[in-house]
Parts: C-alpha cells; structure tokens; sequence
C-alpha cells in the first residue's frame, strides 16, 4: 500500500543569484590575497568549491587561456575559460604567495583549503560588504551563469562550462535572467577591470 501512495512534491526554489554590482562588493570587501583570488575565481569560472579547491598549478593554461578541472562532479575532466582579468589576479598572488602544488593552500602547504574554510570566508565577506542576500560560494556559481545568460552566452556552452550532465539542470537560470542580448556574444570577462588585486 505505501508503495502507491503518492509523495508531495518538493517545492523548486530558485538559486540566490547576486548582481554584478554586489559580486563587486562582496570582493571587495575581502583584503586577504588569497581569499579574493579565491572568491574571483569562483565567481569568473563558475566552479563548485570542490573543483577549485582541486586547482593545482599546473591547472591555469595561460597560454591557451584555460583551467583544467580535474574530476569534477561525475568524475569528469573539463576546461573552463581563464579570463584576462582572473589571470591577472592568480599571478599577482602566486607571486606572493608561491604555492607549491595546490593552488588554494591551507595552514598546511602541503594541503588544500577545506570547504568549511571557504563557506567562513564567503560568509565573513558578505558581512563586511553589507549584503542581505543568504550568500554561499556556490551563489558564485549562481551568479557566474545568470550573469552569462543576460550577456547573451547560449545555455548549452554555460552547460559545458558549469559541468551540468542534463540541460535541465542548466535551465534553471533562465527564470532568474534579466532580459538577454540577442544573439549569442563573444565570451565576456564578467570581472571587468573595476575589481583591483588585493595586497595583503
């Protein structure tokens, strides 16, 4: 009998998704080195907290202008663009923090950030940066693919670049886009040049 009886339906919110002005902020707002290059990262490529705390070094293609993802959701490979701007930020701070393999080192050189790490880091820069969203690092990512459908990008290269297996899943980003351009537009450096690098 239990078998047949039909289950509720779970109600589908839409993601938290934050404007380009409150990614600005929400930077901004962080003066430590590494956790602003870790914040742009994540919003400039759209990762998961676990595939960018899986950055190595030998991860950043500057000449081919792209990170490789190792084994993200699914156990899958994948490249996503590296932005001018972003390339710019991880040189600045590998050049004054020189990690030695992991990109996004913890206490211990030898290992990488935890994930609880970068949720304190998100969290605590959101406060300084007086923002009244519910932000998480994966409203980063969020943001990272609403902000690419307003510029035009088609929803199936932001499924390739998010690592999305369904293009349902991807979907879900049109019902919070604001009106997009027409027509599919050149990849856009959603950073900009107004996002400085940080010095401590």
């Amino acid at each position: 009998m239990i078998e047949h009886i039909p289950f509720p339906r779970q109600p589908k919110k839409l993601p938290v998704v934050l404007s380009r002005g409150e990614v600005s902020r929400l930077i901004e707002a962080t003066d430590n080195l590494k956790h602003r290059t870790l914040l742009m990262t994540l919003y400039s490529t759209g990762l998961r907290v676990s595939e960018a705390l899986a950055l190595q070094i030998a991860d950043v293609d500057s000449q081919r202008m792209l990170l490789y993802v190792r084994q993200g959701k699914g156990a899958r490979d994948r490249y996503v663009p590296l932005t001018p701007t972003l390339l710019r930020q991880l040189r600045h701070y590998w050049t004054r923090w020189r990690p030695p393999m992991w990109l996004f080192t913890g206490r211990d050189p030898a290992r990488p950030l935890s994930s609880a790490s970068v949720l304190r880091i998100c969290q605590q820069a959101a406060r300084k940066a007086r923002l009244h969203k519910k932000v998480s690092p994966h409203t980063l990512r969020h943001s990272f693919a609403t902000h690419h459908l307003e510029a035009g990008t088609d929803l199936k290269t932001i499924q390739v670049w998010l690592g999305h297996r369904n293009l349902s899943t991807t979907s879900i980003y049109l019902h919070g886009a604001a009106q997009r351009s027409p027509g599919r537009q050149p990849f856009r450096d959603l950073l900009g040049e107004g996002i400085g690098t940080g010095v401590h």
